[in-house]
């Protein structure tokens, strides 16, 4: 029996649990290749971490410990399952919290031991990646991602599921890392990044202006460690001024947003490509909604965004990606492996007839 035959034989159709347990968000889902998403279940730590002002890696660990078996039962009732109909079970593997990623693991790997099915790990931004593809309109590869997360930043081309190649990558501080950071230098409240973002909408345009870091030269690689830099000096100097809090957020919004704008066009024109998809925490942000919907109007590419629930870390989104994984024969032995740190680029390809698309 050729490899091929053997991956077709262990092929899983049917309801696929995905576990998401990577940082500070406990997710649950239930994928169907067949009939979609079923249901999905999302507690967040955000008001454990809130009087730390960051995530504190023990207490997010022990939290997800206290709420993902309650989730796993709250979302198969809501998908009207009982364990014995699932077909396979998902969780994400990495990158993450190594002590977070442990927890959904050995209870991914667990429920899958017991009821006698599949189990895969799943990267961590390749479910992001493929978010969008959980709406009614799913973009299909090729295609260029940009997923701004927290901790991550970078630009791939899509050749298919599992066929990526980095175009673009963080060389320090990621984009929402930058937005949390700089509210908090700011005085804003835990999670930065949305209170940021909110106080910019009543901000003045123009009042600042901030560098477009690393856009003056050739490349796709994304750097925002010296616009915090920037952002602190400037708020030292002008923050007993009227409204400058303001102002400067709305300034320093712009700046990520338009920086990038300018990258996702040159990834496009890198790639030959005329798609785009957004994913990633960031994806979030409605000015960067904003500015890339109208840029595709005028310019003649499409953007794909997946809906504000998705953007964030979820269940929904590992749910497919395993999903489409284990319907193509993919899946890992019995063992409990996590991955702190993995290469997008080292995964393998999904065909799209294997995964019963």
């Amino acid at each position: 029996m050729s490899n091929a035959q053997i991956a077709k034989s262990l092929a899983v159709a049917g309801p696929v649990l995905g576990i998401e347990t990577s940082c500070d968000e406990t997710g649950v889902a239930v994928f169907d290749t067949a009939r979609g998403l079923l249901a999905h279940t999302l507690y967040s730590q955000i008001r454990m971490h809130a009087d730390y002002g960051g995530v504190v890696p023990e207490l997010a660990s022990r939290d997800h410990v206290r709420k993902l078996l309650p989730l796993i039962r709250e979302t198969l009732s809501r998908a009207g399952l009982a364990p014995r109909d699932l077909a396979g079970v998902a969780y994400t593997a990495g990158p993450g919290l190594i002590g977070a990623l442990l927890v959904g693991a050995a209870c991914a790997r667990s429920l899958a031991w017991a009821l006698e099915v599949p189990a895969i790990g799943v990267h961590h931004m390749e479910g992001h990646l493929l978010a969008p593809l959980l709406e009614a309109d799913p973009p299909q590869p090729p295609f260029v991602a940009l997923l701004v997360s927290g901790g991550h930043s970078m630009l791939v081309e899509v050749a298919g599921i599992g066929r990526y190649r980095l175009l673009g990558d963080t060389l320090d501080d990621a984009a929402g890392e930058a937005f949390d950071k700089t509210a908090k230098l700011m005085g804003l409240p835990y999670p930065g990044g949305p209170a940021l973002a909110k106080l910019a909408e009543s901000g003045t345009p123009g009042r600042f202006r901030f560098a477009r870091p690393m856009t003056d030269r050739p490349g796709l690689d994304l750097s925002f460690s010296g616009l915090k830099t920037q952002v602190l000096m400037t708020y030292q100097q002008h923050a007993a001024e009227a409204n400058a809090k303001a102002d400067i957020a709305r300034a320093f919004e712009e700046a990520i947003v338009e920086t990038l704008l300018i990258k996702c066009r040159r990834a496009l024109e890198a790639a030959g490509a005329a798609r785009l998809i957004i994913a990633g925490g960031v994806g979030a942000n409605r000015r960067l909604r904003a500015a890339l919907a109208e840029a595709a109007a005028k310019e003649g590419f499409r953007v794909h965004f997946p809906r504000l629930e998705f953007c964030t870390d979820n269940g929904a989104m590992i749910a497919l990606a395993g999903a489409l994984r284990l319907a193509a024969g993919q899946g890992d032995d019995n063992a409990i492996r996590v991955a702190p740190r993995w290469d997008l680029e080292t995964l393998p390809p999904v065909e799209a007839s294997d995964a019963g698309r």
